[in-house]
């Protein structure tokens, strides 16, 4: 958390202000309720580093826009997930990392390494996490529309299958019936009917959602499943949002999934597993107050024991599927400030080298960050700026109101909380490639994405026969 130690406060009117105040990497604080990852400091030279690695050489050596992804946070996020899954909850857990927040090879490495799973929503999430090397037991295929394809890899590859809705559900039980020589382990997806104080694109677990069977179809759904040969029913799943700071709302889900579990038990399902969705949110601003991942573990450990108590239920199998609290704290992106704009009375622009194509969420959620000129981290926060992305488009604004000190061309603007849905958003819009990332660790930095290149953005092209002139066709 921000610190207010009165030998501070002279740097807290400076990009300083940020920078996690942990007296021991040995017990680290909670990643998600930090703006900056944990290994975050100023060096002697006034700049930023991450993971031991100096922002500013990094963008020297790898260029800008750059994700720069702090390992250490990313791996503490995952330990104080499972290990606070194991403390609280009696019965068996698993915690599976929503993969939709940031899928590429090194991410799923890291991630797998922990002994943490894998909630994937598409074949291409699918087909990376298994590059990965990661085991078909630890992943869950989600999606409200895949494809015969995709259930067709899903059914080849041995991993669980969410069950959406009924044109999937009876689609997957035929592909089965011929594919797989044994039952295929699959989940129903339900909507609970919880509301949550989220931006109304993320909030997927109230009735008028895309999402899962309605509550009304239970005895349809679990009538149909006890009749199929093909397929192994083993549990219930709900998602109540994302960017949660309320227990709440979690603790009802339990209530209602318990409920569930029962009825599903009454139809012969061998239902033993319940899947509470992710959801917690994490700290984008000053403001933002979210539960640390211990606490959120323990008020949904606490809700399903205790449902499960009054049911007379013996505990499930626990699965949680957190994405943005995993990776979100645990990369930055850096940017190189290029030209400044004065509107006398009104508003400075200041322009940086990437924006909406590399992080679309401030564009469509109207989402807030907070910035730091890693050069300079003790400079005073001087001026109020908006901070403009380089694409035609008036919209791309990065930040709109940012506390910086007065910035030159050349500068590097550090964005941070940029580990969930920037890379796994990114377009290229205006023909922009999309940026490289690098991982630190314990002052090494390894490329693991690299930056695409024009080459890269025609490579796919076709351009038919008949509109090639007949030069180039001689050529």
């Amino acid at each position: 958390m921000l610190s207010t130690d009165s030998s501070l406060q002279n740097l807290q009117n400076t990009g300083q202000r940020y920078i996690p105040q942990i007296s021991s990497l040995e017990e680290p604080p909670s990643p998600n309720q930090e703006l900056l990852p944990l290994t975050a400091r100023v060096n002697e030279d006034d700049n930023l580093e991450i993971g031991g690695c100096e922002l500013k050489l990094l963008v020297e050596q790898y260029g800008s826009p750059l994700y720069v992804l702090d390992e250490f946070t990313l791996r503490t996020a995952c330990r104080q997930y499972r290990d606070s899954f194991a403390t609280y909850y009696s019965g068996e857990s698993q915690v599976i990392y929503a993969s939709k927040a940031w899928s590429c090879m090194a991410v799923c490495r890291i991630v797998d390494s922990e002994g943490i799973g894998f909630d994937v929503v598409s074949g291409g999430e699918l087909y990376t996490t298994l590059k990965a090397g990661v085991s078909t037991d630890k992943i869950y295929f989600h999606g409200n529309n895949k494809s015969v394809p995709e259930l067709e890899f899903a059914v080849e590859t041995g991993c669980t299958i969410m069950i959406d809705n009924w044109l999937e559900l009876k689609t997957l039980a035929e592909i089965a019936s011929k594919q797989s020589e044994k039952p295929v382990s699959v989940m129903v997806r339900l909507t609970p009917g919880i509301e949550c104080h989220t931006h109304e694109y993320i909030r997927t677990g109230h009735l008028d959602s895309k999402f899962g069977f309605d509550p009304n179809q239970l005895d349809e759904v679990f009538t149909y499943l006890a009749g199929q040969t093909s397929l192994n029913c083993i549990g219930l799943h709900a998602h109540i949002g994302s960017q949660i700071f309320e227990r709440q709302p979690h603790q009802d889900l339990a209530e209602v999934l318990v409920e569930w579990l029962k009825k599903a038990q009454e139809y012969g399902l061998p239902v033993t597993t319940l899947n509470v969705g992710g959801g917690l949110g994490i700290r984008y601003t000053e403001s933002d107050d979210p539960p640390s991942i211990s606490e959120w573990v323990k008020a949904v450990s606490d809700a399903v024991e205790s449902a499960c108590n009054r049911a007379s239920l013996p505990l499930p199998k626990l699965i949680a599927e957190p994405g943005r609290s995993l990776v979100g704290t645990a990369c930055v992106t850096a940017y190189t400030v290029g030209s400044r704009k004065e509107i006398p009375e009104f508003r400075t622009y200041i322009a940086v080298d990437g924006g909406m194509s590399d992080n679309p969420r401030p564009i469509t959620y109207q989402s807030v960050y907070r910035a730091v000129i890693a050069n300079r981290m003790s400079a005073p926060l001087t001026e109020k700026v908006t901070v403009a992305g380089k694409h035609c488009e008036s919209g791309d604004v990065v930040i709109k109101d940012a506390s910086l000190p007065t910035t030159e061309s050349g500068d590097i603007l550090v964005v941070m909380d940029t580990g969930a849905y920037n890379y796994s958003m990114a377009s290229n819009y205006n023909r922009i490639g999309r940026p490289a990332a690098v991982v630190v660790y314990e002052g090494e930095a390894n490329l693991i994405i690299e930056r695409e290149t024009y080459q890269n953005l025609v490579e796919r092209d076709r351009t038919p026969e008949r509109l090639v002139n007949k030069e180039e066709q001689e050529e």
